[in-house]
């Protein structure tokens, strides 16, 4: 059974979250998976698999696979972080096997298709006609009645119709056992597979899967890898690994085009690593307003510090850009009254830039807890942690900085 409350970012909607597992798992035989709207759609696009972490054991044996796959659910039980754990159902049902005799089909002159038609006809029904009653049509199906069909002596009693006239019964040309089998056989990459599932709550989603990992490596070496035995990971975390990747090379890129575009502008490492000195100052709001809202770093959560890079930046250009025009076009000596002067008459702008951008992002921080806003929650709360502590810190970092290191610049 699938969950997907309305909301779960907001306490409210976890303390929801925690409430239904604790109440549904009282229902006996039930399986249940709790997930928010958005997060239910993103796993089962990414992976398939309806939880936000799928391990995939891949074999032939499907008696083995639930066998490592209990083994497995068993190992990560107990690991911090794990919830909605559970297996993909699979069970044994009863089934009526017939094994055909080639060689006695043979000698009578019969294949498997005649056997394949009288046995179909008998169990599954064949439409025969049709029957009409008023404005209502039904087919009319023939078919051995139930009492029958689930008689395997009485199956084995159906008679074959020979190719130069006569009849032999059925038994004289296959075996109708009882056995069983499972209710269904799922495949992926041309091999039969089957999952093990699970969400995360209260930890972070890498944190998590690298313990699962670590359990379930002795049971991953002792599958039978030479018959084709193997486990994969999938579900959310393997996309969050992949942008994590991509958005860090992305960073290291932006960061050097950041530094060249500022160089062309003041001429000066000096001064353009001044500016640069805003994105630690931002991250210390980031990740304290991450920490203050229970969240851990997502993919969302990086984009917000990628967009809080540049807008804090800018901020920056402004307070240097003015201390530069001071010195060198108004007269001013490099002194601290300098400083202070500039950072007087560069307040009203350095703080309409930090609150428009600030303001427009509060309804979204706000709005945790309603529908949507799952991955724009995050982004909102990065960029404006980042925005009160780096505009906070450039009035008394950055002015430090540039008494400190930026004379020979300046003059």
């Amino acid at each position: 059974m699938i969950i997907t409350p309305v909301t779960t970012t907001s306490a409210k909607g976890k303390k929801i979250l925690a409430d239904l597992r604790e109440e549904l798992t009282q229902v006996p035989g039930a399986v249940i998976a709790v997930e928010q709207p958005l997060q239910h759609v993103i796993s089962q696009m990414l992976s398939g698999v309806k939880a936000q972490i799928g391990i995939k054991l891949y074999g032939d044996n499907l008696g083995i696979l639930r066998a490592k796959a209990r083994e497995i659910e068993a190992a990560i039980r107990d690991v911090r972080g794990v919830r909605d754990l559970m297996v993909e159902p699979q069970i044994e049902i009863p089934q009526l096997r017939i094994d055909l005799d080639r060689k006695a089909l043979a000698s009578y002159g019969l294949n498997s298709d005649d056997v394949n038609d009288l046995v179909e006809t008998a169990l599954n029904g064949q439409v025969v006609s049709e029957v009409v009653l008023g404005q209502q049509k039904f087919d009319l199906v023939v078919r051995l009645d139930d009492r029958f069909r689930q008689d395997p002596q009485q199956i084995e009693r159906l008679t074959l119709d020979l190719p130069g006239g006569g009849q032999v019964p059925l038994s004289a040309v296959a075996h109708v056992v009882e056995a069983s089998g499972p209710n269904t056989i799922n495949r992926e990459n041309v091999r039969r597979r089957i999952i093990v599932q699970c969400n995360t709550a209260g930890r972070d989603l890498a944190g998590v899967v690298a313990e699962i990992q670590h359990r379930v490596a002795p049971i991953q070496a002792s599958l039978p890898k030479d018959q084709g035995y193997s486990i994969e990971y999938s579900g959310q975390f393997e996309s969050q690994q992949s942008a994590t990747r991509t958005i860090g090379l992305l960073s290291l890129v932006s960061l050097a085009c950041m530094l060249l575009t500022l160089y062309t502008l003041f001429r000066s490492f000096n001064l353009s690593l001044q500016v640069l000195a805003a994105l630690p100052m931002a991250a210390i709001g980031a990740v304290g307003a991450l920490v203050v809202t229970g969240q851990s770093l997502t993919v969302a959560s990086m984009v917000g510090f990628i967009s809080l890079s540049g807008i804090a930046s800018r901020n920056g250009i402004l307070l240097i850009a003015h201390y530069l025009h001071l010195v060198r076009y108004e007269g001013e000596q490099f002194t601290p009254e300098m400083i202070e002067r500039a950072g007087k008459e560069r307040l009203a702008p350095m703080l309409m830039t930090a609150l428009t951008a600030g303001i427009a992002l509060v309804p979204l921080v706000l709005a945790s807890g309603e529908p949507g806003k799952e991955i724009l929650y995050p982004v909102a709360t990065v960029i404006l942690g980042g925005l009160i502590t780096s505009s906070l810190l450039d009035f008394f970092v950055r002015p430090s900085l540039f008494w400190l290191f930026g004379r020979r610049a300046a003059t």
